[in-house]
């Protein structure tokens, strides 16, 4: 499911080899969605034609596995995407889980795996280790954000938590699979004084940022490639890398979730680059994967 972005580009199609619906700047590909406007259906295997939300409620535990059962979500918990940045995102911040519903919104920690970084491209992350909430605000009325957030400059195969409360941006010549909380809620701090699709200025979510920006954080580091795993882990996901006879162990009883960085075969079946696939906890073992290297998704 293709999403149109201001900061999108083109490389989904260039480069990932996917149709796009138009020559509008698209910046996002949600690969596995249980959003109730954005549903992802299951294309093969004896699941085929069901939603995501389906399988959630109706066959949780053959397909996620026991541990599951409980879960307090309603919805499949994990959003997947794949994000092409042509240009900057905004400086942003999604608010952490005590604070996300009385601003209306829901929480979001996400993880960042870099799959291309054009030469001089940067991320934003955290603040610089000498700003203070005063000197941020006081910033954000001179329009000079950017001179408050840390930067970084990752290379193809960095990956970086990015936990509620964050502040943060991904900058023009990446691309980026991104796994995260099934949330859609950002609020926007500062967005480079650019318009819109539009034309018009999007909106701005100031003082839903201010109150929830950890001003506490400051100046993380990557995970660079080549680092043991995990990639990322939080509360609500675990995200390895793993190469062709690199299956994972100790996971008895769960689906195994992946994402290729390149097409792989697993069990018969092309996995494209990007795409997601699930090998239900109730088939038992699953068989290795072949070709290529992967992400693997693992639920709590």
């Amino acid at each position: 499911m293709y999403h149109s972005r201001v900061w999108g580009g083109r490389r989904l199609e260039t480069m990932m080899g996917r149709t796009l619906p138009d020559d509008q700047p698209y910046g996002e590909s949600w690969e596995l969605s249980d959003r109730a406007d954005c549903q992802s259906r299951v294309v093969s295997g004896r699941f085929a034609g069901r939603s995501i939300h389906d399988l959630w409620l109706a066959h949780r535990v053959e397909v996620f596995g026991e541990p599951m059962a409980g879960h307090p979500s309603p919805r499949f918990p994990l959003l997947v995407k794949v994000l092409d940045c042509a240009d900057d995102l905004s400086i942003q911040v999604h608010p952490p889980a005590g604070l996300a519903a009385e601003l209306g919104g829901e929480p979001k920690s996400e993880m960042w795996h870099f799959i291309e970084a054009a030469p001089g491209a940067r991320l934003y992350a955290g603040l610089r280790r000498d700003v203070t909430r005063e000197a941020f605000e006081d910033a954000l009325a001179a329009g000079e954000v950017a001179g408050c957030v840390h930067s970084m400059m990752p290379a193809a195969g960095d990956s970086l938590m990015v936990h509620s409360g964050r502040l943060h941006a991904l900058g023009r010549g990446l691309l980026v699979f991104e796994i995260q909380q099934n949330s859609d809620t950002t609020y926007r701090v500062f967005d480079w004084n650019r318009p819109g699709l539009d034309g018009r200025p999007r909106e701005l979510h100031v003082e839903a940022s201010l109150r929830s920006i950890d001003f506490d954080d400051f100046e993380p580091s990557l995970h660079p490639a080549g680092a043991p795993n995990p990639l990322a882990e939080c509360g609500h996901f675990r995200v390895d890398r793993l190469d062709p006879g690199g299956d994972p162990q100790g996971r008895d009883g769960h689906a195994r979730i992946i994402m290729p960085l390149a097409n792989v075969d697993w069990g018969g079946v092309v996995v494209e680059t990007g795409r997601v696939a699930i090998w239900p906890a109730s088939d038992g073992p699953a068989p290795s994967v072949t070709g290529g290297a992967w992400l693997e998704i693992g639920l709590p």
